[in-house]
């Protein structure tokens, strides 16, 4: 079996080339592939695919080539993930598979437009978040109240009083199971200027990420709501760098580099 290694602001994935939708992937085989000491080591998986030949997307095949069938770390199959879009555009487009410009990728949380040169960042429309309301999460013992954002996948996006870099996250913080009964991606940030917040994420299924796509966008979403601002431009530093997530009224853009590292022959 083919492979490939690329990160999103250290979001890593090992993506699985299957131009001929022969590839069969069980839960067990992906936690194998992204386990950090027996495999490969990912946050998750990105499943290369034609869309025509998944009956999940095929209705999607006429505005996207290429399916992201993307899978957690621990297996599981989420709705949608920003980071892995970008990665996996910018794969395409070294691969041969696409040409630089813009393009469709299809996902479970449908079609998702990318654009890219030959180098440099990838910037995905990720669509008009959706705000569900409120609930809270507790780490360590302190509670965090915030907000339910819809990006396809869900998030609870805390703007938090204590430093980010202290917070313990090396368990899953506390949700509620009849808000999110699929789980949720948690993110707890601080303000600190102008459109500008730091995050950190722990993502359901993969634990605390360096970084998450969607993430940063709920984040951003989250911040706006604070100061009022709910258009414009916002830095979001994660623990692998920075991305930038634009709100309009209409949808929100996320942008940041994409890069591959490794290529091989996995034999798990």
């Amino acid at each position: 079996m083919r492979f490939a290694k690329g990160h999103g602001t250290e979001n890593d994935f090992v993506i699985l080339p299957d131009p001929d939708g022969e590839l069969e992937l069980s839960a067990a085989l992906v936690a194998a592939v992204c386990d950090r000491r027996a495999g490969i080591g990912a946050d998750g998986v990105l499943h290369v695919m034609p869309t025509k030949l998944s009956p999940e997307v095929a209705d999607q095949a006429d505005a996207a080539e290429w399916f992201m069938d993307y899978r957690n770390a621990d297996g599981g199959i989420p709705e949608m993930c920003g980071n892995g879009v970008r990665v996996f555009a910018r794969y395409l487009v070294e691969a041969g598979l696409a040409g630089p410009g813009e393009f469709g990728v299809a996902t479970r949380a449908g079609v998702k437009r990318v654009r890219l040169a030959e180098t440099g960042d990838v910037t995905v429309d990720m669509g008009l978040p959706r705000l569900l309301g409120g609930s809270r999460t507790s780490v360590a013992g302190r509670e965090y109240e915030g907000l339910h954002v819809d990006m396809g996948n869900p998030h609870l996006a805390c703007v938090i009083g204590d430093p980010v870099a202290q917070l313990d996250l090396s368990h899953q913080p506390a949700f509620d199971p009849e808000i999110f009964p699929a789980g949720v991606n948690i993110e707890l940030l601080n303000p600190v200027g102008p459109r500008r917040v730091v995050v950190r994420v722990f993502e359901r299924g993969s634990g605390e990420t360096r970084s998450c796509g969607t993430g940063a966008v709920a984040s951003a979403v989250a911040a706006a709501q604070l100061s009022g601002e709910t258009t414009g431009t916002w830095a979001v530093e994660v623990l692998g760098g920075t991305v930038t997530v634009t709100l309009d009224e209409h949808t929100s853009y996320l942008s940041g580099p994409a890069t591959l590292v490794a290529s091989g022959e996995l034999t798990l």
